[in-house]
């Protein structure tokens, strides 16, 4: 019975995809009616920052390029700097904050434009981007969108479609709005809104306790009315997050399960309903005992496979071997739930910043080491 429940209800957020818009990037729009910053921030990116900067330097709907260097061992901030961004030096960490949204925090303060684009230093934005996204704040408050993810290798495409797969079975597809503000999805890796707006709302500081930073500051400023927008524009960026099947495992799936902005029990039901809809029809058939649901569910798990052809830039062999993978997907789904990683890029968090709760912008509790 838990099965069929759990297909029904899959059913119905995959079913969502029908009113799904196109994706951005069919038209060329004009010139951004205000001007737009962007601000990337960085710790240790040396390696990826130049295929970001290049392409957004040389957008002309931007007007200036702001890197904010979160005390990095390499060189970036020589790096950004020499390739023509304005490179602030970030202040040391303060108690009780997450690398990044401090990072973002001072980025956004700079910024001189009204208008401002979020961008990763893994990101690959077209020229008409930040246009795009400029226009969309007619219609949206805060939006991000979703990329096309640049794979190298069969092992890592096929593990973080698998990946992916979780996320759509749990919060449905990209753009239809879901049912409520804890259900929202929103991507950090490209997200934009106006400066005066974000200053009012305080949002960085607001959910400055939080690992999952993004999904944190968009479904709290949705509770305070923002409107809040998620896209597809992979024909205008491209996301090359890992180099290896081994770092998707690791880096990804450290906050697959979405932990520290999902109540408990919440968390455990999508747990579940990605082992029953997922991994078990998988496991069955391998056994060669499947139900007849469990061969419906692996249909539709083939059906999902073309439908996130557009998700990748170069979609192959891996996507389509991506469901002999939902195992290990739903193994390293429950293991984010039950056994968070509390480090990043070298700075380890105290519990608060992974735990499960409620809405985002509870009190922080924990300060970063």
């Amino acid at each position: 019975m838990g099965q069929v429940v759990a297909a029904l209800v899959v059913a119905g957020r995959l079913a969502r995809g029908r009113a799904r818009p196109a994706p951005l990037g069919a038209g060329v729009p004009g010139a951004p009616a205000e001007a737009v910053s962007v601000v990337i921030p960085a710790r240790d990116e040396e390696a990826r920052l130049a295929g970001c900067l290049v392409r957004v330097l040389a957008d002309p709907a931007v007007s200036e390029v702001i890197v904010v260097d979160d005390e990095s061992r390499d060189g970036t901030p020589e790096l950004a700097a020499e390739l023509g961004a304005t490179v602030i030096t970030g202040a040391p960490l303060p108690d009780g904050w997450v690398g990044k949204q401090w990072a973002l925090h001072q980025g956004v303060q700079a910024a001189k434009g009204p208008v401002v684009v979020l961008l990763d230093a893994d990101t690959r934005p077209e020229a008409r981007l930040c246009a795009e996204l400029a226009a969309l704040l007619d219609r949206y408050d805060l939006v991000s969108v979703g990329p096309r993810f640049i794979c190298d290798g069969v092992a890592e495409q096929a593990l973080h479609a698998s990946l992916l797969a979780t996320l759509v079975y749990r919060f449905g597809p990209v753009g239809p709005a879901p049912p409520s503000a804890g259900r929202l999805l929103v991507n950090g890796q490209c997200m934009a809104f106006r400066k005066a707006r974000m200053t009012e709302a305080d949002g960085f500081a607001r959910v400055r306790g939080h690992l999952t930073d993004d999904v944190a500051l968009g479904r709290l400023l949705a509770r305070d009315g923002w409107r809040v927008g998620f896209v597809d524009a992979g024909p205008l960026l491209g996301v090359d997050m890992h180099e290896s099947a081994a770092a998707v495992w690791r880096e990804w799936g450290r906050s697959i399960s979405l932990r520290d902005v999902t109540p408990a029990g919440r968390l455990a039901m999508d747990v579940a309903t990605v082992w029953l809809t997922a991994a078990l029809p998988v496991l069955r058939a391998a056994m060669g005992r499947p139900t007849p649901l469990d061969l419906a569910l692996l249909a539709q798990r083939v059906l999902l496979v073309a439908a996130l052809r557009g998700s990748y830039a170069r979609p192959g062999p891996g996507l389509a071997l991506s469901p002999l993978l939902d195992v290990a997907a739903a193994v390293r789904l429950a293991r984010s739930a039950l056994v968070p990683a509390r480090a990043w890029r070298g700075r380890g968090y105290g519990r608060a910043a992974v735990m499960s709760g409620g809405p985002p912008g509870r009190p922080v509790r924990s300060a970063a080491r």
